[in-house]
């Protein structure tokens, strides 16, 4: 274990002090992903605070995806691997409160998934593009006979998509509004009169995009994935939502 030294938290605010030094060291490499932390009592010692203090920014830390703590582990917190996870909870979380509206997550998802199809046509792989196509028929597969298994592997297809992008930060923006896509697909299709119709449809655009990326047509797959995206989701904005959409549209 590395040996890192912290200085004592200030009186104010002093959980928050002791985040922000551990987060520091952390995010400047001075502790690495699978390094430990020092125990409780040692980070009671450095920071000069109490028990309750350092398990308060612990469990801060915890929550922020930055490490994880196991009971009767050897050793103190564990530094984790950075994740999408973290991300994809918060605007799960956010979505599901409402703090994410439809105005907010349908143009940014149109621009996400523009981006990324066209990028995936370009630099896809055979292996990639398997995937791509596996989640399609799956999709297919699952019209009118199980709406969960078909929100289920709309989102794989698109998460086949991402990866093949090829840009870490699009594949990660990719993954953290991954569950928040599925919750939305998931009412979309509840909410629907006609679900068969709906899943048909929304198969079909997949199946277009994903033929575009096939080609390696960068310019299509990135025409398709915005009118998808406005084919399945404007009728659920607000007029203003549509105006902003249509701006995007392009």
């Amino acid at each position: 274990m590395k040996t890192v030294s912290f200085t004592p938290a200030v009186a104010t605010l002093t959980y928050e002090r002791v985040v922000e030094q551990i987060e520091k060291a952390i995010t400047s490499g001075s502790i690495v992903p699978g390094d430990h932390l020092p125990s409780e009592r040692e980070l009671m010692v450095q920071f000069s605070v109490s028990r309750p203090t350092i398990r308060e920014a612990l469990r801060v830390l915890q929550s922020m995806g930055l490490i994880e703590s196991k009971p009767g582990g050897r050793g103190g917190p564990k530094v984790l691997e950075p994740s999408p996870a973290t991300l994809a909870r918060s605007f799960t979380t956010m979505a599901r409160l409402e703090s994410l509206s439809m105005d907010d997550l349908v143009p940014f998802r149109l621009v996400l998934d523009s981006a990324a199809c066209r990028l995936a046509a370009a630099l896809h792989t055979p292996e990639q593009l398997q995937r791509m196509e596996s989640g399609i028929v799956r999709m297919e597969a699952a019209v009118g006979t199980d709406a969960e298994a078909f929100a289920r592997a709309d989102v794989e297809f698109h998460e086949a998509v991402w990866e093949a992008s090829g840009n870490a930060l699009v594949s990660l923006c990719g993954q953290a509004v991954s569950g928040a896509i599925f919750d939305l697909i998931s009412q979309q299709l509840k909410d629907s009169p006609d679900s068969t119709r709906t899943e048909a449809d929304s198969a079909a655009l997949d199946r277009g995009i994903f033929e575009a990326i096939a080609a390696r047509d960068a310019v299509e797959a990135g025409r398709l994935a915005r009118q998808a995206i406005y084919d399945r989701y404007s009728d659920l904005l607000p007029t203003g939502g549509v105006l902003g959409l249509d701006a995007l549209l392009g």
